[in-house]
């Protein structure tokens, strides 16, 4: 990977990486997310990437869940895209901020009644006695909105990755692979080879 092959733009040349890997790799929107507390006690897991443009990379969770806390106490997070097909992988850093109520409430619309059923039902990150009690809470849910939509949870949002840094690696052999990261300066980025 030569550096100077890359988009001037970082985001720009994400969405080239996703759209080559939405040909190549099943789930690729799949990213792991990082999160810490205000004790800096890390977390991480996988979601799914559900939008990206100039602003940032978004995606949607329960505002209560593990996440949500510690988004709340420390809005600053990582995820990691991982290609393994393709060689590829990609990390972004920066501020986490929510997004606003209609972004939420259009792709919560766009959700499986299922998955909206879940959405409410689910005490995300919080402990069960046992599956039952989960599998009640869904029953009660989809009775109380038996014949009618599923509104949006007022706890349930989704979250923008507002990047300051974006890396881009490549494997080559030997462990010798490529890795230019991206840093946001001003308006602007600036670049950066850096070593393996």
């Amino acid at each position: 990977m030569d550096e100077h092959d890359l988009a001037n733009d970082p985001i720009a040349q994400l969405q080239a990486w996703l759209a080559e890997a939405r040909e190549a790799v099943s789930q690729a929107e799949a990213m792991t997310l990082a999160t810490a507390d205000s004790s800096g006690r890390p977390s991480a897991r996988v979601v799914l990437l559900r939008g990206i443009d100039e602003l940032g990379l978004t995606f949607f969770t329960n505002r209560t869940s593990r996440k949500g806390e510690e988004l709340r106490e420390n809005p600053r997070a990582a995820v990691v895209f991982h290609w393994w097909e393709l060689g590829r992988q990609v990390r972004v850093e920066g501020a986490v901020e929510e997004v606003d109520a209609a972004e939420s409430a259009a792709y919560w619309a766009s959700r499986p009644r299922a998955s909206q059923i879940a959405g409410w039902a689910s005490p995300q990150s919080q402990p069960l006695a046992a599956r039952d009690e989960l599998e009640a809470r869904v029953a009660g849910a989809e009775q109380r909105f038996h014949g009618s939509a599923v509104p949006r949870p007022t706890f349930w949002g989704g979250y923008r990755l507002v990047p300051d840094s974006i890396e881009f690696w490549a494997h080559r052999d030997n462990r010798l692979h490529d890795r230019v990261r991206f840093i946001r300066s001003g308006a602007g980025w600036r670049r950066e080879r850096l070593s393996p």
